[in-house]
């Protein structure tokens, strides 16, 4: 992994706290720019609280990086919203911070398809839309900064199938728990998925209908796990292709209800401190850690660069239906018990105080992480 990288991001919690004290709010965590027109106002417009990352680690990084690179002599307020998995609540928060003086809106969208309105309010105020973590569809927007999601799915499921190939497993079913179904990005991680199970010799549940957890809600996952193993018997499965930590965490549970043990290898992504602590004690196969440093520093230079009026040009283009899109994809990288050490606690993303409380001690050190 990149040093420079894990320095980075610990500089860029500590500068939150300064970044945040100049950031104005209104109730409900809508957009607060006070209608002055001096400086650059930002609109940083998230999906959900359900997901750990977001409040986190995404808002105090991006407001950070603003606050980094906020041009000399001038002045850059962030205004700051999450949406708590409402479409609806988005739209009008965005519509706040257009009428609240914002150059230029950062968003990370409930329902990818829904979003093309917000981005349409927008462009009618020549206001440019920045997609973030997850793509706006058939939109006209300025920039695209996420991961590679397709190849998220893949690298869950290649790990799925090795670690099943480790324990000699090469047939027999996978149960799949993909993501929220109005979440752009788990259609992706599905596609990535599906290259690599549909040739791999295991046959996935439910057959032929793949299932999208309402919300990512692991409550909803934790259910749909429940019927699985009723439907297919405590032992009618070798593996869980889970699309993220909640997911993974409800269906772990609905297994260790069902008392089955040992548990079969189980995928997750975000690299949530839960997760990392299921995966150090062995519950969960692995995750996918995503650096959200670098993905909140790049959505911050190029939100920075429209705000003043520049063009900008991505590493890459990614068609969203509308066009080709400017874009900036960053990989992801696989974790398990293995790489903890250095991955996630080498890039102070947790701390092994973090990671290894009480609870998990003993795991910790058996795997020599103290």
């Amino acid at each position: 992994m990149d040093k420079r990288r894990g320095a980075a991001f610990g500089l860029a919690l500590v500068a939150a706290l300064a970044a945040s004290a100049c950031e104005s709010e209104s109730g409900g965590g809508g957009g607060g720019g006070g209608g002055d027109d001096e400086g650059l106002k930002i609109a940083f417009l998230l999906p959900e609280s359900q997901t750990t990352r977001y409040e986190s680690f995404d808002r105090p990084l991006f407001e950070a990086a603003v606050e980094d690179q906020c041009p000399s002599g001038e002045t850059c307020e962030v205004l700051y919203s999450n949406a708590n998995q409402d479409a609806e609540q988005q739209q009008s928060q965005a519509e706040a911070a257009i009428n609240n003086g914002a150059d230029v809106l950062v968003l990370d969208p409930v329902d990818g398809d829904a979003a093309a309105n917000i981005a349409a309010t927008a462009a009618e105020q020549d206001i440019p839309v920045v997609a973030y973590d997850r793509s706006i569809n058939d939109a006209d927007i300025a920039y695209y900064v996420s991961f590679d999601n397709v190849t998220v799915g893949e690298v869950q499921a290649q790990s799925l199938v090795d670690r099943l190939a480790e324990q000699g497993v090469t047939s027999g079913n996978i149960v799949m728990i993909n993501g929220g179904p109005t979440d752009p990005n788990a259609q992706e991680f599905n596609e990535g998925a599906h290259n690599v199970l549909d040739a791999s010799g295991f046959t996935l549940q439910p057959e032929g209908n793949d299932f999208f957890t309402p919300d990512w809600e692991p409550e909803n996952a934790q259910d749909f796990m429940d019927g699985q193993i009723a439907d297919l018997g405590p032992t009618g499965f070798v593996g869980v292709y889970a699309a993220n930590d909640g997911t993974a965490g409800g269906a772990i549970s609905a297994m260790l209800a069902a008392g089955i043990d040992p548990l079969p290898p189980v995928t997750g992504q975000d690299a949530e401190l839960a997760g990392i602590q299921r995966v150090v004690a062995g519950q969960q196969y692995m995750t996918v850690y995503k650096p959200i440093g670098p993905e909140a520093e790049k959505a911050a230079e190029v939100a920075i660069a429209l705000a003043q009026g520049e063009e900008v040009e991505g590493d890459t283009t990614v068609d969203n239906g509308f066009g080709e899109i400017p874009t900036t994809l960053f990989d992801p990288v696989p974790v398990t018990a293995e790489n903890v050490a250095d991955t996630v606690v080498a890039d102070e993303f947790w701390s092994i105080e973090d990671i290894c409380t009480a609870d998990y001690a003993d795991a910790c050190a058996a795997i020599g992480l103290q």
